[in-house]
This record gives C-alpha cells, sequence and structure tokens, in this order.
C-alpha cells in the first residue's frame, strides 16, 4: 500500500459541483482507499491505496463522476512526493507573511518547457512565478482574485490540468502525512 495526497480541483467552488467531505470520503472507502482523511471542503484527500498514482487518480475521477454526476480532474501524489514540495518552496520569505497569497500548483502532466515564460509573460505587476521540479509556484502580492492568470491560461501554458493550494493548506497536508511523508 502507497499513501497518496489526491488534490480536487474545482469543487465546492462557488454553489458548484458539490461534493461533501463525509460523502467523498465514504466514495472513497467504497472504491477501496483506505485509512481516507480530508481537509477542509476544497477537495484536499489522504489515503493509502494499491496501484500507481495515475492509476488511482483515474479510478478517483470515475468514482466521481459516476456518484456526483459530474467529471473533475483529481491531481495524484505519493506522500514520499510531498517533503519536496514543502522543502522545495521557492517563495519562504511571502509565504511567512501572507501564506494565503503563495499557491502551490501541481498538474497531471510535468509543465511544458516554455510554461514559466508563458506565464510570466502574462503576469501582472506583484506577481511572482517560480517552477521548481513539477511544482510551480506563484505568489500573488496583490491577492488571487486579481490576477489576470485564469485557470485556464495555466493549463494551457504548463500543457495540461492544473490545481493549486495555498502555503496552509501545503502544511496542513504535510501534517496529515507525518510519519507517512518521509523520504
Amino acid at each position: 500500500m502507497t499513501i497518496f495526497v489526491a488534490l480536487l480541483r474545482g469543487i465546492n467552488v462557488g454553489g458548484h459541483h458539490k461534493v461533501p467531505m463525509a460523502e467523498l470520503r465514504a466514495l472513497c472507502a467504497n472504491i477501496a482507499l483506505q485509512d481516507v482523511r480530508s481537509y477542509i471542503q476544497s477537495g484536499n484527500l489522504v489515503f493509502a491505496s494499491a496501484g500507481k498514482a495515475p492509476v488511482v487518480a483515474k479510478k478517483l475521477e470515475a468514482a466521481i463522476a459516476s456518484h456526483f454526476g459530474f467529471a473533475i480532474d483529481v491531481i495524484v501524489r505519493t506522500a514520499s512526493q510531498w517533503p519536496a514540495y514543502v522543502q522545495g518552496n521557492p517563495l519562504r520569505e511571502a509565504s511567512a507573511r501572507a501564506p494565503n497569497l503563495v499557491m502551490l500548483g501541481l498538474s497531471k502532466l510535468p509543465p511544458n518547457r516554455g510554461a514559466l515564460a508563458a506565464l510570466r509573460e502574462r503576469a501582472v505587476a506583484n506577481e511572482r512565478i517560480e517552477v521548481v521540479g513539477d511544482a510551480l509556484w506563484f505568489h500573488f502580492a496583490d491577492g488571487a482574485g486579481k490576477t489576470k492568470l485564469s485557470p485556464a491560461l495555466i493549463d494551457r501554458a504548463v500543457g495540461s490540468t492544473v490545481t493549486v493550494r495555498n502555503w496552509r493548506t501545503v502544511l496542513e497536508i504535510q501534517k496529515m502525512l507525518g510519519a507517512d511523508a518521509a523520504p
């Protein structure tokens, strides 16, 4: 069994794609995911399962579509990958000052080579973007609500679906993983 982190994209936002966490945890148990835990209502899961991350993601996406009646993207990483995101944050100073304005972006596929340049070209003043490994890091100093970097634009630049979590959530997921996240 492997411990995984699953990040669901675009649920419980503005009244769309409602997914109650208790119902989602029960659904996960029904598809043989074990020790399922969730963090807040935005679709952050930690669980154990056999198989590889892409297979687990597809399994979860299919179950959600069947049960809730809509398709969403699920980004899955292993617990052993998570510490590299925490340790690799290139925006530490901004994260300490305003953890809700620093976002970790993870994509289904590795980011395109030109993703960073394309995103920086569209960024506005006071926005900083970095890429570390397969992670995209965004600092929206004036707030994420004011950015011109829409999810669709980010997806196009990266070459696959991206979901983001703020620094506080990244750290809470690390806590949830505890010893399971040892490199």
